[in-house]
């Protein structure tokens, strides 16, 4: 166990260390404030306060962990070895800056509470971030801190038995249209045949008319696919679907479908099933709480696991919804435009709402890179993509994180421009199931 002397326990310290320690690198962790009390500790121990007591590994701290409410912190970027680091300390230390504040500042998405720009969906952009304007989006750089000082744990404690984690990838998929052609009812059909005529896509005209008669499998039906490779390569897969109503965000067929309800369940037998809520829950309790229990009824048992619709999150309101219904687990942490870690980390957090200074109950399980990303927003080739995403687990499996990618149904479905996208997607599975 790491014993940690600090002048004052407060939630933020906690939280933080936790994470870092426990979280991270599998060290449980207690705080003292009395000073004969650590002395005596004869395991792991630091101190984090003001000035060192001894010759203990030594951080000095910054106010940051021990202030409460938002206040707009001015950030200078430094260097900690070859890894970029913020909160510098001037004094003499064991590393030159707060590695704590700094773990937290990304961590609690403190940033994102502050005056920003949103983009044209009301979210926060990458642009606006710390680790994009400082080029450390594409690194886990709380994770490369937390196993960097491991090192010097190791050299101070040598006889300390450090235990390992394990590198893990999940591949998770969001439904937001189940079907290109089926379930869509009378008036969209009629309405996606005329756009069909209008715009001359002949070949269009006659997949759907094919598909709808039944003589060919709808090209977005890629589940029985998506489910063989989980078998086939042993990577858990976990499906988002969306049950809201029809605006002209969410477009997937009505929940009340049969067919739909029934797609469901059969892939719940087989894999973890979560909400994909609608584009207008990000704000509104209400709407995000009927469509949980639309999905419960459909599942007949809770739902814990949760993905917003266009990754809209507002801090703190959407997360603070999603805990007062009672979802345990959220993966809409990533950014839509750019690929990388929004918060710094490949390690699971619980959301810290800064609102009420507390730790929440809420899991949030923060994903690198999403295919839209690299196909629409970014428009890299189907290579660059490929080396995109290797580079990125990589990354996490160079500090054994869990690495997470978000694909939708319809990316497998070699159609438009999906072409060649189901070969990418096998070739990541196959890559990942031998890092």
């Amino acid at each position: 166990m790491l014993l940690v002397y600090t002048h004052k326990v407060t939630p933020r310290l906690t939280y933080t260390f936790k994470h870092f320690f426990t979280r991270i690198l599998n060290i449980p962790v207690s705080f003292t404030t009395k000073v004969e009390e650590f002395i005596a500790h004869n395991d792991l121990k630091l101190s984090y306060t003001k000035q060192p007591l001894g010759k203990e590994i030594f951080i000095r701290s910054n106010d940051l962990l021990f202030e409460q409410g938002i206040n707009d912190i001015e950030i200078h970027i430094g260097e900690w070895d070859d890894t970029t680091c913020f909160f510098q300390s001037r004094q003499e230390a064991t590393i030159p800056f707060d590695v704590f504040a700094a773990t937290f500042y990304l961590v609690s998405r403190y940033e994102e509470y502050l005056p920003h720009v949103k983009d044209q969906f009301g979210r926060f952009s990458a642009e606006e971030s710390l680790a994009f304007k400082h080029k450390f989006l594409e690194k886990p750089l709380i994770d490369i801190w937390a196993y960097k000082f491991k090192l010097i744990l190791k050299e101070k404690f040598p006889d300390h038995k450090f235990t390992e984690r394990e590198f893990k990838y999940i591949s998770t998929i969001d439904v937001d249209n189940a079907y290109n052609y089926k379930r869509k009812g009378v008036v969209r059909t009629i309405g996606g045949y005329f756009n069909d005529l209008t715009k001359l896509r002949v070949l269009d005209l006659w997949y759907r008319t094919l598909v709808l008669l039944g003589f060919r499998q709808d090209p977005f039906d890629t589940y029985d696919e998506l489910l063989d490779f989980q078998k086939q390569y042993n990577i858990k897969t976990l499906f988002f679907f969306s049950v809201g109503d029809y605006t002209t965000y969410d477009k997937n067929i009505s929940s009340r479908n049969t067919k739909y309800r029934s797609l469901i369940k059969s892939i719940a037998d087989y894999a973890d099933v979560g909400l994909h809520p609608s584009y207008f829950t990000m704000k509104n309790e209400e709407i995000l709480k009927k469509e949980k229990l639309r999905l419960e009824n459909i599942l007949n048992r809770p739902v814990t696991k949760s993905r917003q619709h266009y990754l809209r999150l507002d801090m703190p309101e959407t997360y603070q919804s999603l805990v007062n219904l009672e979802v345990n687990e959220d993966f809409t942490m990533g950014y839509a435009a750019h690929y990388g870690f929004r918060a710094g980390t490949c390690t699971s957090f619980y959301f810290y709402d800064l609102d009420y200074e507390i730790q929440t109950p809420l899991k949030i399980y923060p994903f690198a890179v999403m295919d839209i990303t690299l196909r629409d927003y970014l428009e890299l080739s189907n290579k660059r993509a490929y080396e995109v995403i290797l580079k990125l687990a990589q990354e996490v499996k160079n500090v054994d994180g869990t690495f997470i990618t978000l694909f939708h149904n319809d990316t497998l479905s070699n159609k438009g421009r999906w072409r060649r996208w189901k070969k990418l997607y096998i070739d990541i599975f196959k890559q990942l199931s031998i890092l």
